[in-house]
């Protein structure tokens, strides 16, 4: 079966389920009239909408071809930076380092990716840019908070450049007998991870009794993540044709990303506790900021990818 079929195939199946997801909630929609249902409902068919506009961005990205992809997700990152720096407390001396990450290593770490150079893609943000940065804000000479000012600044950088540029890295992977089938990779990862969201949240509130971390994120309950994480799992399982595992190993992979999502939803979910705030913006309706939907791909990028250089190529 060739690539295009394949995705004809993924892009039909999920159109398939995406209208029949619509139909349920609009039903749901002129059903419910309580208030607690009637905003469950709301938020579910604001799922539903952002994956309808994850699908067309698929389509459209594959259409356009690589170069495309890579952009999408550099502004992707640049959207999550500016949403965590924004409700990160600054100064005056941490303009210069902010300029450098967001006009200079940003951009490089996603030239590195679509130049297919590796050796520096892995270590640019976590060595060089570890280094630049509190570099550049001690030249100013303010050593107020030094350590907690310049520490957010690294943790942006590193989560929503670093680690979410692994997504599109995937692209480079050569696989052997299995050419120009990163995108797949790529749509494999993405949909295993806003799957678990979507469906971690159904079964929380619909089985939900035991509360994860209550004080932290109140709405993540253990119902909701071995239900939704199993579902995720078997949704991987089942797409191991796309992809160069078998189906057992798909499914563990998906395991991998369904974990690593989950503590990096629990571990953003901290971040915005600890200051005070619910969401990371207000971009995407129904969902917050763009960290709000990227916070579990996030943590499960990176660890996808090495694992499926490290095995398959």
């Amino acid at each position: 079966m060739s690539l295009t079929d394949k995705l004809f195939i993924l892009f039909g199946g999920i159109c398939a389920l995406l209208g029949i997801a619509s139909a349920i909630g609009f039903a749901l929609s002129r059903k419910v009239t309580s208030e607690n249902g009637r905003a469950t409902v709301d938020n579910l068919n604001a799922r539903i909408r952002a994956w309808w506009v994850m699908v067309a961005i698929f389509a459209l990205s594959f259409g356009l071809g690589r170069g495309v992809t890579v952009v999408l997700f550099a502004l992707t990152s640049f959207y999550t930076l500016r949403e965590f720096i924004s409700l990160t407390p600054t100064r005056g001396a941490d303009h210069l380092p902010l300029v450098a990450a967001f006009y200079v290593l940003l951009p490089l770490q996603y030239w590195l990716i679509w130049t297919d150079w590796y050796a520096l893609f892995t270590i640019l943000v976590p060595v060089y840019g570890f280094l630049l940065l509190p570099s550049l804000a001690a030249l100013k000479g303010d050593a107020d908070a030094f350590l907690l000012r310049v520490s957010r600044i690294q943790w942006g950088l590193m989560l929503t450049v670093y680690c979410i540029s692994h997504a599109p890295a995937l692209l480079t992977l050569d696989i052997p007998g299995r050419p120009r089938e990163g995108f797949l990779l790529l749509f494999f990862l993405i949909t295993v991870a806003q799957f678990s969201d979507v469906m971690q949240y159904v079964f929380g509130k619909l089985f939900g009794r035991t509360k994860v971390a209550p004080v932290i994120s109140p709405s993540k309950t253990v119902e909701g993540l071995v239900g939704g994480g199993l579902s995720a799992v078997a949704a991987g399982a089942g797409l191991w044709w796309i992809t160069p595992f078998t189906p057992l190993e798909a499914a563990a992979m998906a395991l991998a990303i369904v974990a690593m999502g989950f503590l990096g939803g629990l571990s953003l979910s901290a971040v915005k506790r600890s200051m005070g705030v619910k969401d990371w913006g207000t971009m995407i309706s129904g969902h917050g900021g763009v960290l709000d939907r990227m916070d579990s791909l996030s943590f499960a990028a990176p660890v996808f990818f090495h694992l499926t250089r490290y095995f398959y190529t």
